[in-house]
């Protein structure tokens, strides 16, 4: 077991895939902290509109 690790730990092969699986999950990281707070905006916007809506409300005639 110890010269599995061994060969993993010189070996370079894999030293790619795993620099691209940690730039995928930092990206994944980022995305989903920024869409908490564009989540939020649009919330708000939709909260707003519907106020504004609501308030000024002209019947149908």
């Amino acid at each position: 077991m110890t010269e599995l690790f061994e060969r993993l730990w010189q070996e370079e092969d894999g030293q790619d895939l795993t620099e691209y699986a940690l730039l995928l999950v930092l990206v994944s990281l980022t995305a989903t902290a920024g869409m908490h707070s564009f989540a939020d905006s649009i919330s708000r916007l939709f909260r707003h509109t519907s106020y504004v809506v609501l308030e000024h409300h002209v019947p149908y005639e």
